[in-house]
């Protein structure tokens, strides 16, 4: 493939595309004419499509799922096609629903899923499914390089976070010593956004945020080959980089096709699910922070800094080229709910009368006083990130007795993700000096009203929901997109276009019954970190003598 540097359609900016994919003086005509940008946000297991304005409303939107794969204990993976059949279904179905025409649109764009595997051979061609962000089987390939870098100031170049085994360099390190013949003959690996990107205009690139969680030089903005050979990798694996606000190229003929649109609409960058999601929560001025509550859970902070990765944040690239993301990640939020719902509201979720079984449990949740009679939860299904690196702690209920209902239980799983969020947020205030007076909201949890009390009782914080909270990924890729394209001259002229929905007061009533299971609740990893340390690594030796003596 022949790479030229191109200017950006409708901008005085530079990006690198294919030959083929610069654009034409059409483009110039088409951008005065084009009311809306397409945008994707392609998460663990549904591709969410939204049809935004340059105003950044939503005038359309629509959704499909998709599978996770669970092939073994900690594996998960998905099938690259089934995303592409997402986004081309939901762009076709997003056009017809609102009646809009294919000239109409401007661009295309995607916010995704972070720290996928997608490993391409010298084609183009797949070469096994995806490994995505939520499979933790290189829990020992990522302990070894974190073995190597003791100490090591180099380290802090990565994120300095501490590496855990969904992170992409032990992946691809499992890969290596697992799959040698399919590490071989990958060409490239790209990321989710990599794939998309790949698949809609024939360009091999990764942009600078799903870059960031592999490993680049955050000044330099290149990847980091030296460490890459120090730990076993090869460099030429790793893809050209580009910026989040770059085009990337135009939609080929087979894929315009497959989207409905014109061929030759351009096509842009985005960037991961949190940096777009930042953007989208309108928390996009120096030091203004944002929760996110979805399959899993963060609180993010944009920053002109780049302070060092710490207590399982990590320092990655900001979708603003002139600025980094402060990103602390929690691996089950959302999913702690769904988990619950589906073991102890089985009938409920099959009744016809109960259309919503998030907002049939917001209903039982009220019915609970806070603290549920002191019974905690704690949300680490899949091991943990922040604020404790840990893959082999896992979920419990403490202090469960008779008394107890499902109810209890139920309102404990929505109290113990908010003691996580607290936790995360005194960090980031106490470790990192970002003082967060508010705390905005996006993600499907933000629907929850009681969630979002639950979540200012326990954080004594304002919380803020914003307007369309679970299309705040894609409309932040919409917003991205819109800097990218000049149609809004800095990331800070964004920060009125989002609009806060409700607003929730922290209850002082409730502060000393939440203060006190707080501080219950992080001891509670301290007494059983090594219990859970000897049970799961046990686990995890007897899975693979049993793959042994099954081959």
């Amino acid at each position: 493939m022949t790479w030229v540097k191109s200017k950006v359609a409708f901008s005085n900016e530079w990006c690198y595309c294919a030959e083929s994919s610069i654009c034409s003086i059409m483009w110039q005509e088409r951008r005065r004419m084009a009311k809306y940008i397409i945008a994707h946000d392609v998460g663990t297991s549904v591709n969410k499509a939204v049809l935004v304005d340059m105003e950044g409303q939503v005038h359309g939107k629509c959704s499909e799922p998709y599978r996770v794969y669970y092939p073994k204990a900690d594996w998960a993976e998905q099938e690259p096609e089934d995303w592409w059949k997402a986004v081309t279904r939901t762009t076709k179905r997003l056009l017809e629903e609102a009646g809009v025409s294919p000239s109409d649109v401007l661009c295309v764009t995607y916010s995704t899923q972070m720290l996928g595997i997608v490993p391409m051979d010298s084609e183009g061609m797949l070469l096994r499914r995806a490994i995505i962000w939520l499979d933790n089987r290189a829990c020992r390939q990522a302990q070894r390089v974190m073995r190597k870098f003791i100490n090591a100031r180099v380290f802090a170049l990565f994120a300095g976070a501490t590496l855990c085994g969904k992170d992409g360099i032990p992946k691809l390190l499992w890969l290596k010593a697992e799959e040698p013949d399919t590490y071989h003959k990958m060409s490239c690996f790209l990321d989710v956004n990599g794939y998309l990107v790949y698949r809609s205009t024939g360009n091999m690139v990764m942009e600078w945020t799903g870059a960031s969680v592999f490993g680049i030089n955050l000044k330099k903005k290149t990847w980091l080959n030296g460490i890459f050979r120090y730990v076993g990798l090869d460099p030429e694996k790793f893809p050209p980089l580009v910026r989040s606000i770059d085009q990337v190229g135009v939609l080929s003929r087979e894929a315009a096709s497959e989207f409905g649109l014109l061929e030759g609409t351009p096509v842009m960058a985005g960037a991961g699910d949190a940096p777009c999601a930042a953007v989208g929560s309108g928390a996009v001025g120096e030091s203004e922070g944002h929760v996110y509550l979805g399959t899993s859970g963060w609180v993010a902070v944009v920053t002109e800094r780049t302070p060092r990765g710490k207590c399982g944040a990590a320092t990655i690239h900001s979708a603003d080229p002139n600025k980094a993301f402060l990103f602390a990640e929690t691996e089950t939020a959302g999913a702690c709910l769904q988990w619950i719902g589906d073991e102890l509201y089985t009938s409920e979720k099959m009744d016809a009368k109960i259309p919503d079984i998030y907002a049939f449990m917001d209903e039982k949740v009220a019915e609970i006083p806070p603290g549920s009679d002191y019974l905690i939860f704690t949300p680490w299904m899949y091991g943990e990130r922040a604020p404790i690196g840990d893959c082999n702690v896992r979920s419990s209920f403490l202090n469960l007795s008779a008394d107890h209902t499902r109810e209890h239980l139920l309102r404990a799983v929505y109290e113990g993700v908010a003691y996580n969020i607290r936790w995360i947020v005194e960090i980031v205030e106490k470790q990192f000096k970002f003082p967060l007076p508010r705390l905005r909201v996006i993600g499907g949890g933000a629907r929850s009203e009681p969630w979002m009390q639950i979540l200012a009782d326990v954080t004594q914080k304002k919380v803020e929901a914003v307007r369309d909270p679970q299309e705040a990924g894609a409309v932040g890729a919409a917003l991205i997109a819109a800097v990218g394209l000049g149609i809004y001259p800095s990331f800070e002229a964004l920060k009125n276009v989002v609009r806060v929905e409700r607003v929730f007061e922290p209850q002082e009533e409730n502060r000393r019954i939440y203060d006190s299971l707080f501080h219950s609740y992080q001891e509670a990893y301290g007494s059983l970190r090594r219990f859970y340390r000897r049970l799961n690594e046990k686990r995890l030796d007897e899975a693979r003598l049993f793959k042994e003596v099954s081959k």
